[in-house]
């Protein structure tokens, strides 16, 4: 089945024109961003990174959120493995779909316990979303955190920013 036309065709390539990974303050403007994606036929893929108490529940909800295989090996490794898959459409990427979107809310909480896990999650995920892009498919990250204030380095070689409507930092509170 073919994918529908995309109704707003320049929202993914907006969010993809810096960077793949994109961080969110306020949750209604998340909800919006997910909602509008969702309209525009992109499959989105959520989880909520302040309940990944340790490694192993951040895999178990990756693993569930892109429906990967059950040879998963439930490491770093394994998750640049089957994202490569997925970003081929084996599993856990419709492939009628507009783009996949990676919904990720609480996530400094879980990069306070795990910073370097936290990066590299978003920087494999930001590498193969470029290696997407020349294919002509669409991978974006989309973070939320409770912290106006929250920064990474960058990921996939490209700065993680703030998403548009909360780049000011008075558009985040005091």
């Amino acid at each position: 089945m073919a994918a529908s036309p995309d109704p707003n065709p320049e929202l993914g390539r907006r969010l993809l024109s810096n960077t793949s990974v994109h961080l969110y303050f306020r949750p209604q403007v998340l909800h919006q961003t997910v909602a509008k994606l969702r309209r525009a036929g992109y499959h989105v893929a959520e989880a909520d990174a302040s309940r990944w108490l340790c490694l192993p529940d951040m895999h178990a909800d990756l693993s569930r959120m892109f429906h990967f295989p059950g040879y998963y090996g439930r490491n770093l490794d394994a998750f640049n493995d089957c994202l490569r898959d997925v970003r081929a459409h084996e599993y856990g990427f419709p492939t009628d779909a507009t783009g996949l979107v990676m919904a990720l809310t609480g996530y400094e909480e879980f990069a306070r316990e795990f910073p370097d896990t936290a990066h590299a999650v978003l920087d494999i995920f930001a590498v193969h979303s470029r290696s997407a892009m020349l294919a002509g498919e669409q991978l974006i990250a989309l973070v939320h955190t409770n912290d106006p204030r929250f920064t990474l380095a960058p990921v996939g070689a490209t700065p993680v920013t703030w998403n548009a409507e909360e780049w000011h930092n008075a558009r985040r509170g005091p």
